[in-house]
């Protein structure tokens, strides 16, 4: 028996027989740590399974998939599970490039530890322009690249210093001196650089409050779950311009994907203004292209991902033509009230054929395949940095032909009755049908995605919450998720380092007041090298 992973539950394999023995020890004596979980993972897995059995909208296939999912769903995993002969890749195929040997077998040089203490240290017995030691008659001069050492230690993600402040009384009179605290002690109990930390431990990695209490008191810095609670929510008004800034300049982008995913917020299960049709609670993901740079926003509540997008696009300027927006075939997915030019999700309609390739292998080899064709076209792309309108060219000219031959064979397994509609293959082909014109927008107009992946994955920083720490307690903690999850993997998005981040915005909240566009996380450092230059003139 398995824990479904995918609904939040720990990925724990116990068997009916360790079930028993569990059962008749719980009768002599208290279960162990690990006992416990085991027997805790079956009785949540028994629980989810009846509630969705008890839905009746459930399939068997679809439970198979839920408890036991595929690891990959790669074209040739994919036909060989299906016990298809995969071959080899055609030699002119654009799908992979030719690899080459990388320097260091894959190991990190150096450079790549970006965030190390850079160390200058200088030869002990020699100093440029010194002759040289084997008195062969020449000078020694300093090379362009040093020699280098990589040294990892360990420490605690949070540090604490207790200051003893010498105090002096007078024999006579009484009074006590206190000695006064170092410049470097600062005036908070907890810096700018602590509130960083437990933000990306919470939010970026999801690491849940007891777990950080736990491990932060094995290293003797204790830290209960209530006071990392506060702390963060203390700080969410100084942040909150970054945040609304982010959302104004998201409006103005190009491209946005949109997706939500389950999530449950305690006060608002019991919350009785929440009409009876909509009982759902959800964090939406939108993830948005906004020239080379990329911002994510999260949301969670009642509303679906088209409701959230559609209050972000009121942001939009009047005079900019509609997003491209791409998302999966969901209505709640578009928004009502604001026009967008949507495209679907190629990676959904992909997906469908995976799942019933066992059941009909040859005919899911031919569609799978026509879609990692046209993929490596797309990788081609990306791999010579082309422009919007060179990569709608190039797609025109060698994806569109695939592109055509694949919808005509889709059209001939139903006009050839050799594809059952009601099929598993026959939904996969009728989905492709029916949403062609969306997605195949890509051909059409430049800058299309081919697929919603991207959202996909920033969603996965909600999920991470939800299997760790399985709800929200109230709508202002999902607040406060929301906004540093934003903040957060739009660092990651444009590859900037979100403690450093976070810990000048909260350092700097009375200029990031003043002017958040110059905060945010793609020019930060500008503004910060401008006031150095300021404070030193």
């Amino acid at each position: 028996m398995k824990a479904p992973q995918s609904e939040g539950l720990p990925r724990v394999d116990v068997s009916m027989e360790e079930l028993e023995t569990l059962l008749a020890q719980a009768r002599q004596e208290p279960l162990r740590e690990d006992s416990y979980q085991k027997l805790l993972a079956a009785i949540r897995t028994l629980s989810y399974v009846t509630e969705l059995l008890e839905s009746k909208e459930t399939t068997l296939r679809e439970l198979r998939e839920l408890l036991c999912p595929a690891t990959t769903e790669k074209t040739d995993q994919v036909l060989k599970r299906a016990g298809l002969d995969t071959g080899e890749k055609k030699a002119d195929s654009p799908s992979k490039k030719p690899k080459s040997a990388a320097a260091g077998h894959g190991r990190n040089g150096a450079a790549a530890y970006s965030g190390a203490e850079r160390i200058k240290v200088p030869h002990a017995s020699l100093k440029p322009g010194d002759v040289c030691p084997d008195e062969c008659g020449g000078k020694v001069y300093p090379q362009r690249d040093p020699g280098l050492l990589v040294r990892i230690k360990g420490q605690p993600p949070l540090a604490a210093a207790v200051y003893e402040l010498q105090k002096l009384r007078c024999n006579l009179c009484g009074n006590v001196y206190t000695a006064a605290a170092p410049p470097e002690a600062g005036e908070k109990k907890y810096d700018e650089t602590a509130v960083s930390m437990i933000a990306v431990l919470r939010y970026g990695s999801g690491v849940p409050w007891n777990r950080t209490e736990r491990l932060e008191a094995n290293f003797g810095i204790p830290l209960p779950a209530a006071t990392q609670c506060e702390i963060l929510a203390a700080h969410v008004i100084s942040l909150q311009p970054a945040l609304e800034e982010l959302k104004r300049q998201a409006a103005q982008g190009e491209v946005v994907h949109n997706d939500d995913t389950s999530m449950r917020v305690l006060s608002l299960d019991r919350d009785t203004d929440i009409s009876p049709e909509r009982t759902g609670v959800f964090t939406s993901g939108l993830v948005w292209m906004v020239e080379k740079r990329r911002i994510a926003l999260y949301f969670t509540g009642c509303k679906h991902a088209g409701e959230n997008l559609a209050e972000v696009l009121k942001l939009r300027s009047a005079d900019l033509p509609p997003i491209i927006q791409v998302c999966d075939a969901l209505s709640r997915n578009v928004p009502k009230i604001v026009e967008t030019l949507v495209a679907h999700c190629n990676a959904h309609g992909r997906r469908n054929f995976v799942k019933v390739t066992a059941n009909f292998p040859e005919p899911c080899r031919y569609v799978l395949e026509a879609f990692g064709e046209v993929y490596g076209y797309d990788a081609v792309t990306r791999r010579k940095g082309m422009s919007a309108e060179e990569r709608l060219a190039f797609h025109q000219e060698h994806s569109q032909p695939v592109m055509e031959k694949l919808r005509a064979w889709l059209h001939a397994q139903f006009q050839e009755r050799t594809a059952e509609p009601n099929s598993g293959l026959g939904q996969a082909i009728s989905y492709l049908l029916n949403h062609w014109q969306k997605l195949t927008l890509f051909l059409e107009k430049p800058g299309v995605p081919l697929d919603n992946n991207i959202v996909e994955r920033a969603l996965k920083k909600a999920i991470l919450h939800r299997k760790n720490s399985l709800f929200y307690k109230t709508r202002k903690g999902a607040q406060t998720g929301d906004l540093f999850m934003s903040l957060i993997h739009t660092c990651e998005l444009n590859h900037v380092n979100a403690f450093d981040y976070l810990t000048e915005l909260l350092r700097h909240a009375e200029e990031l007041k003043q002017n958040p566009s110059e905060w945010m996380p793609w020019n930060y450092r500008d503004m910060l090298a401008r006031l150095t230059t300021l404070a030193a003139a």
